[in-house]
């Protein structure tokens, strides 16, 4: 039994993405609704994913786009207070994940009670965003010095818009990733957000990393959830959910729903 069961409630889990829409300071905020309208989109967003049946939920400011490697304040206090002003909505257990940026997104797990957090924690890589590099010493220090040692740690081992600045077999990346950090799990994605997970590929970081959960961390849809979840022990969803299967809109009940009946056929637990 993985930790999953402990800190999610089941195997097999189904961890469902809140995105946030733009948030003061990014590009594409819109400041004239203000942060009322990104609250209300986040709270419609929740409620849905939760009528839904998925497991846990994530939020991220998946819409601070272009993103930053060095996050700014007043993103990580918006998104405090968005959930904040959710905690009396929230029924499952949550993570966050403030793109990209690990100490800032364990800054706000220990100040909303989050139980995981999502990141970038090892590696230097070329990507959309410049050279980007990454210090998991530091930053696992980090998250002892402010209280977080509970916040279960996803390393995202295949980062979406970039590459290992020199080539390296995910086989390699997973297996030293292991041996020195010990992550709770390890996240292997696509290309972008929506993106399908390489079945393949996450067949080789299994198999690499048996004792160590791994999620398919993109592009989970109701035409590939036997497959994938076969391989890997959960998945982190998003853009599948979204009305038309749309990375910009609204979650859509009835998707997730669907969704989620096919994972507990798979769970084998008699959907009505």
């Amino acid at each position: 039994m993985t930790w999953l069961k402990d800190v999610i409630g089941t195997e097999k889990a189904i961890i469902a993405m809140c995105h946030f829409n733009a948030l003061p300071g990014d590009p594409n905020y819109d400041a004239d609704k203000g942060m009322e309208d990104v609250l209300d989109w986040a709270r419609k967003d929740l409620l849905a994913l939760q009528e839904g049946g998925v497991d846990a939920v994530m939020f991220s400011n998946e819409f601070s786009l272009p993103y930053l490697t060095d996050v700014r304040t007043e993103t990580v206090a918006s998104m405090a207070r968005i959930i904040g002003e959710l905690m009396p909505d929230i029924r499952v257990p949550f993570g966050v994940n403030v793109l990209w940026d690990a100490k800032k997104s364990l800054d706000l797990a220990v100040a909303t009670g989050a139980k995981f957090v999502r990141e970038i924690f090892t590696g230097v890589y070329a990507s959309d965003f410049g050279l980007w590099n990454t210090n998991v010493g530091d930053t696992v220090r980090h998250q002892r010095h402010i209280g977080a040692s509970n916040v279960k740690l996803l390393f995202n081992i295949v980062p979406e818009a970039a590459q290992y600045v020199a080539h390296r077999e995910i086989e390699s990346i997973a297996r030293s990733t292991v041996f020195n950090n010990r992550p709770d799990a390890l996240c292997v994605s696509g290309l972008t957000a929506g993106a399908e997970t390489d079945s393949a590929v996450l067949k080789r970081v299994k198999d690499t990393v048996p004792d160590t959960v791994v999620l398919a961390n993109t592009g989970m849809r109701l035409d590939n959830v036997d497959r994938q979840l076969a391989i890997a022990d959960g998945a982190v969803v998003g853009t599948t959910f979204k009305a038309e299967g749309k990375f910009e809109n609204h979650v859509d009940v009835k998707r997730v729903k669907a969704f989620m009946d096919k994972v507990k056929e798979f769970r084998g637990v008699l959907v009505p």
